[in-house]
Parts: C-alpha cells; structure tokens; sequence
C-alpha cells in the first residue's frame, strides 16, 4: 500500500509541475505563428463552402434590425442551458460546421476551434458550441471584417489551466471573387501543440516538455 500511495503522490506532483512549466512557459507568438499557419489558415478558408455559406445567410438575414440580433443571440445562450436546441442544432449540422469540424479533427491539435461569422457578426457555422451566437459586438469581429477585406487581428496569446495551454485567436475577414469583405472567421491556434512540434517547449529547468 505505502508503494502505491507514493505512486499516486508522484503522478500528482508530476501533473502539477508540468502546468507549472507550461504556465510559467511564454509563447514567443512570431515564431509560433508562422507564415505557413498563416498560409494554412487562408488556403482552408477560402473555400467555395464557406463563401456560399456566408453569402447565403448574408441574403437570408439582410432584413435584420438590431432587435432580431439581440433575440437570436439571447435564443443561442438561453438554448445552451436547455435541452431543446433546435437553433444550435440545426448550425452545428449545417455543411460548413460539417467542413469546419473536420478540419479541426485533421488539424491534428493546431487548431482548437474555428468559427466563421456574417456580415452582422452572427455565426454562420463552427466546429464546436460557443458561448454566443453573435460576435458583432466583439474585437474578433470588429477588428478583421469591419476593417474591410483581408483584414487580420491577431487576439493576445491566453493560457488555460484547466487543459494546460496556450492558445490564440486568430481572425480574419473573408472576401468574395470581387474581393468584397463578406464576413469574417475565427480559428482559435493551439501554440503549446505548435511548440511542441517544433521543440521550443521547455520545462523550467530548460528541458523539452
């Protein structure tokens, strides 16, 4: 028994001194977020499905007034405590949740979720629940498509300690074969698993985690 005690006090100090280091650990953001990710995230973006899936809702929700917003966005979070979710439901199994998930699923942990939004900030699809359905009111939104076609705002780096991670937002607006800003996406970058890959993760004695 004293064996296994010891044991399960080890695992313990193990599992509480690597989300040390990785707290303690600060992504150097240029070099994790390379030209390459930046390449990635565009190239998988810019894709017929998700231009059309943006497009199409833009028409479908052209008449919205401020109140419609503020109504579907209160639905969304009301709908995130309750069983019945048939808007959050019927987003999650639209095509473009379909392709976003998928690309997360093959990402292979670079990418801990993607979301694209309309030319109002409402969700168009995504690769898991957010937290609100409208994110007009928020930097994501407001930094990259109101900032016109192409527009890219890069959110500050952010440690979770519950998954023992660093990670980002970065987004984007999105643009039309006009090269007219449609709407804009967000895909949140996992730079503890970038840093993995590339061997600057260090423990603090300086060692690879």
């Amino acid at each position: 028994m004293k064996r296994v005690y010891m044991s399960a006090i080890a695992t313990v100090f193990v599992c509480v001194s690597s989300t040390a280091f990785s707290q303690e650990w600060k992504p150097n953001v240029d070099k994790l977020l390379t030209d390459d990710i930046k390449a990635e995230i565009g190239k998988v973006l810019n894709n017929e499905i998700v231009i059309q899936s943006i497009e199409d809702q833009n028409e479908k929700h052209a008449h919205y007034t401020e109140a419609d917003i503020t109504a579907v966005d209160e639905l969304w979070k009301t709908q995130r405590k309750n069983e019945d979710q048939y808007l959050i439901a019927a987003v999650l199994a639209n095509p473009l949740s379909a392709y976003l998930t998928r690309l997360q699923a093959h990402s292979g942990g670079k990418f801990v979720e993607m979301f694209v939004m309309d030319n109002k900030g409402l969700n168009v699809g995504q690769s898991s629940v957010t937290s609100d359905f409208w994110q007009g009111d928020e930097a994501k939104w407001q930094k990259s498509y109101a900032k016109g076609a192409g527009s890219v705002f890069i959110d500050d780096a952010e440690y979770n300690k519950d998954l023992d991670r660093w990670t980002l937002q970065y987004n984007i607006a999105l643009s039309n074969k006009e090269n007219k800003a449609i709407g804009a996406a967000t895909v949140e970058v996992n730079l503890t698993e970038l840093a993995r890959r590339n061997g600057t993760l260090t423990t603090k004695d300086g060692g690879s985690k």
